[in-house]
């Protein structure tokens, strides 16, 4: 069997950073959530990003929940999220009790469609959230949609688990909403093992973010809850590592540009093969690379090739409009994300992807034309 090739694993720095932070937090057995690395990475993170606060949550899912919850979400309210994203976008709306309302995407960015977004507000006047997602970290045209929910009065929540170190026109994603999510699952650009973080430059939201996910206690010397708490607060393990990870992310961007401009070089030739849009005023982390395909080879076909070499692709996400358990929520749009998702591929980006590599992948893939 060839040597596997993974679609994005985590990828450790070879300093051994995120073990000195571990080690740390075993040698002064803060083995639990909280303590001096969640706080360092709160603060590390933020600076990284250009961000005032930050919480430090058990997964981007829980990032977005706790968004949602502190922009006063709540039963039978209607949200508005982008359809091509990853379920746990869309989730937490409904552990709200919330009710979603879908919005396509546009061929430019793959991301939130501002016209359609419009749309919606024509027909959905007053939703309590808008949440969009910096698809593979492809950022959103974010200045009409900024406009569109600043002229509604409705707070704008940034999905960017998957575009940490992406930027839009010089400024990073996530810190243009009221709230920016991101993630630090194993898959991502930067990992915890498992881990996110909610950003925003309200401090009083935060705090209360950080209350409410350490299962809301009120201060007393007994245990007492006001509120409803959830278990949700980073571990000092885990942030250790994210702290040893952040030393590492501007070689790990580096490398996400070099797979993404390998790619484009030995494959856009290809009989109706295209790479995702990159815009003038976008500077993605190129955390997956993806293409779209319109002639007669199909992402499947590509997808099977490199299956039987042992090398991990994956299709791009099926829009939630899509999905059996949203059926029933209304979706406003034409038809692109589903256009997308028919006929666009995640190709392998690992980052410890070396060039022989990359040149094998791209063998196989010129093989199905061929």
């Amino acid at each position: 069997m060839p040597k596997k090739i993974w679609l994005s694993s985590p990828h450790m720095s070879g300093e051994g950073y995120e073990l000195q932070y571990v080690n740390e937090a075993f040698d002064t057995n803060w083995i639990a959530p909280l303590g001096p690395n969640v706080d360092a990475f709160e603060k590390e993170l933020a600076a990284w990003v250009g961000a005032k606060h930050a919480a430090a949550l058990s997964s981007g899912t829980a990032a977005i929940h706790m968004a949602l919850k502190a922009a006063g979400v709540e039963k039978d309210d209607l949200v508005f999220c982008q359809s091509l994203t990853f379920s746990a976008t869309a989730n937490p709306i409904v552990y709200q009790n919330a009710t979603p309302v879908f919005i396509d995407s546009d061929f430019k960015t793959w991301n939130m469609d501002p016209q359609a977004l419009e749309d919606a507000f024509k027909k959905y006047p007053n939703p309590k959230a808008v949440i969009l997602t910096h698809l593979y970290g492809l950022s959103a045209d974010l200045d009409p949609i900024i406009r569109i929910c600043q002229d509604n009065n409705v707070p704008l929540i940034e999905d960017a688990a998957e575009s940490l170190g992406t930027k839009y026109k010089g400024k990073y994603t996530g810190t243009f909403g009221k709230y920016g999510v991101f993630s630090f699952n194993g898959n991502k650009i930067i990992t915890t093992s498992g881990g996110g973080m909610l950003v925003s430059s309200d401090e009083e939201r935060i705090a209360k973010v950080r209350f409410w996910s350490t299962q809301a206690r009120d201060k007393a010397r007994h245990y007492e809850h006001s509120e409803l708490g959830y278990n949700y607060r980073m571990s000092n393990v885990l942030a250790g590592i994210g702290r040893g990870q952040l030393k590492v992310l501007e070689r790990r961007l580096a490398q996400k540009r070099h797979i993404f401009e390998f790619y484009k070089e030995n494959l856009s030739h290809l009989e109706g093969l295209e790479m995702m849009p990159v815009n003038d005023w976008n500077e993605p982390n190129f955390w997956l690379s993806c293409i779209t395909l319109s002639g007669k080879v199909k992402p499947l076909k590509i997808l099977e090739a490199l299956e039987r070499e042992n090398i991990e692709s994956r299709p791009i996400w099926k829009p939630m409009h899509m999905q059996p358990f949203y059926r029933d929520c209304d979706f406003l749009g034409s038809g692109v994300s589903q256009k997308i998702f028919e006929h666009g591929l995640c190709l392998p980006s690992d980052t410890k992807m070396t060039d022989d590599d990359l040149n094998r992948i791209c063998e196989i893939i010129k093989g199905v034309w061929r």
